[in-house]
């Protein structure tokens, strides 16, 4: 089939869509192999297509009237097919590869060779003067922290004032006040901002709660929730004004969080109004220890017989696994019902006046949901007592009793 032919057959059929392309795009490389016949077959046929319009004498981007165009071009298109289609399936699986039957191809494909090379040496070079840049500005870095950090403390008359590395070689001075200085500011990210987060206890006449509830406001309290259309919102738990009242009458309400303060205060300011929360820790109260702010209640100033922690997250109270109630994470859903149970748990711990709440809460962090446990638990008391009060009631009275109670009645 001529070119010429092929063309017709493009514009004709066009309504075929991919298909037409995909015969006409394979007809390409029977084009390449000939190209002299194409070329007379297209001086011979010029004076029969004249009525044929412009855009059919226009196939693939190769004008029909120009052959030597019409080579080039399918040339550069096969190449390209070629490349996209079997060098890369040839680089992938060397032994498919087909290797060139003539000259033409065989310098063309040493000639690309050359070309990917020298273009890999060049990004090799690159890379290799990127590498060398970066590392002559890291030691220049070095050189300059050592000095600056390194230099000798001065007085306030601007002498030079002697520290603990004044009497060793000066460089060793230098890199000695640098590690110094880099620590500190390890301690200052890893470690709380005080060492004594809360104040001592109130002294009479101001009352002081006897247990220290310390809770996280994430997932337990309020639970965050962002859209496209409305942006950040925050959800309040289902019950947290009936829990905050109600703890704030046993328990020194602290909430403690890895959270930044910008974002937690405000919050808390919405939340209780009433003031039952009387301190606020965020995160710059926690260690940073394996990639997570871990709350340290050592640093509370409080006796930790009598500090109960409720939080979701087990790594961020694993330092004090014995102190900690976990409880479900609050995802948002509106019939969630465990602040209920949960004040019920810290209202009975609160009356019982215990000595060490560490046994109790012991007890329960073996349960996957210690608030169910405790349920199931406050039911069984509950019957038991019931059937104590039925049988004590249907128990019958002794006769001298009933003749006494009458006798003192009249």
């Amino acid at each position: 089939m001529t070119l010429r032919a092929i063309a017709r057959l493009h514009c004709r059929r066009a309504r075929f869509g991919r298909r037409s392309r995909l015969l006409t795009s394979g007809a390409v490389p029977t084009m390449v192999d000939a190209t002299g016949s194409t070329a007379q077959e297209g001086g011979q046929n010029q004076s029969q297509d004249q009525s044929q319009s412009q855009s059919c004498r226009i196939i693939f981007g190769i004008s029909m009237d120009r052959p030597s165009s019409l080579v080039s071009s399918a040339h550069r298109r096969y190449s390209t097919f070629e490349k996209t289609h079997t060098e890369i399936l040839s680089k992938l699986f060397p032994q498919t590869s087909i290797q060139p039957q003539d000259e033409e191809s065989q310098r063309r494909q040493k000639r690309e060779e050359e070309e990917e090379k020298a273009e890999f040496e060049r990004a090799w070079r690159r890379m290799k003067l990127g590498l060398s840049a970066f590392g002559m500005g890291g030691l220049l870095f070095s050189f300059w922290a050592i000095y600056f950090f390194g230099k000798p403390p001065l007085d306030e008359e601007g002498n030079v004032a002697d520290d603990e590395f004044s009497k060793l070689p000066e460089i060793q001075q230098y890199i000695g006040r640098t590690w110094r200085t880099v620590n500190r500011f390890t301690q200052f990210i890893q470690e709380p901002s005080s060492q004594k987060l809360l104040p001592d206890e109130l002294l009479a006449p101001y009352v002081q709660p006897p247990y220290t509830l310390v809770l996280e406001v994430k997932d337990v309290l309020i639970h965050p929730d962002w859209t496209y259309k409305t942006g950040w919102r925050f959800k309040k738990r289902p019950g947290v004004d009936l829990f905050l009242s109600e703890c704030a009458k046993y328990f020194e309400i602290v909430i403690y969080t890895a959270e930044q303060g910008i974002t937690v205060f405000p919050l808390l300011d919405a939340l209780d109004p009433n003031g039952y929360i009387m301190y606020r820790l965020v995160r710059d109260s926690t260690h940073f220890v394996d990639g997570h702010h871990v709350k340290n209640l050592d640093n509370l100033n409080r006796d930790l017989k009598r500090v109960v922690v409720v939080d979701w997250d087990k790594n961020s109270t694993k330092l004090h696994p014995k102190n900690t109630f976990s409880i479900p994470r609050w995802s948002g859903n509106d019939d969630d019902t465990a602040l209920f149970d949960l004040v019920s748990f810290l209202t009975v711990l609160g009356i019982s006046e215990i000595e060490d709440v560490r046994e109790v809460l012991q007890y329960y962090s073996q349960f996957k949901d210690p608030v169910a446990k405790f349920r199931e638990n406050q039911q069984k008391l509950s019957e038991k007592m019931m059937a104590e009060e039925l049988k004590k009631s249907s128990k019958p009275q002794p006769m001298v009793r009933n003749w006494t109670r009458r006798f003192f009645n009249s």
